[in-house]
């Protein structure tokens, strides 16, 4: 969606940004794997997009090992795939020479109500802009951004113990959640 909050996403509301993360505490890319993003509209591609860049400015991501693993997880920084397979969302996480590290899995289970609501927002995004309704635009855009929160909130309470991620991370993060379920 082009129109944004004036504040950096993620900044506008929930817990504050913690300080910047170290570089064994990032991401340095995101691949979302699956089919590719011709299927997406352009509303969906711009926040699609504005995701990627915006974790690539900044992000916190630290993968936690399992309790008794027989090798900590290297430090990063990191490359995270994306993917949604076989109805679980799969971060398989990387060496920045793309080595495989780790992986975790989530059920998508407890997101799709949050991707419905986003993919109805995103259709009544584009409705609005088409027939040019500034005041309606806002207050769905409002409305995307709660979603982006509890969105957030909902993926890192899911990665909580496997993967330690900002608000701001989380919510980008989500973003591509959405998108990848789309590309399905």
């Amino acid at each position: 969606m082009t129109a944004r909050p004036a504040a950096p996403e993620g900044r506008a509301a929930g817990p504050p940004a913690p300080a910047a993360a170290t570089p064994e505490h990032r991401l340095i890319r995101v691949v979302l794997t699956g089919e590719p993003p011709s299927r997406l509209s352009s509303l969906l591609e711009a926040d699609r997009a504005q995701a990627v860049a915006d974790l690539a400015a900044e992000n916190r991501f630290a993968p936690i090992p399992p309790a008794g693993a027989r090798h900590p997880t290297p430090a990063g920084p990191f490359v995270l795939h994306l993917a949604v397979q076989d109805g679980r969302l799969v971060f398989d996480i990387r060496a920045a020479d793309d080595t495989p590290l780790a992986g975790v899995g989530l059920a998508l289970g407890p997101f799709r109500a949050l991707m419905k609501d986003y993919d109805r927002v995103v259709e009544s995004y584009a409705e609005a802009m088409a027939e040019g309704r500034e005041a309606r635009i806002q207050a769905i855009d409002m409305g995307r951004r709660g979603l982006h929160d509890e969105g957030a909130r909902l993926l890192m309470a899911r990665l909580a113990g496997k993967i330690a991620i900002d608000f701001a991370t989380a919510r980008r993060l989500f973003t591509l959640v959405c998108v990848l379920r789309r590309r399905g």
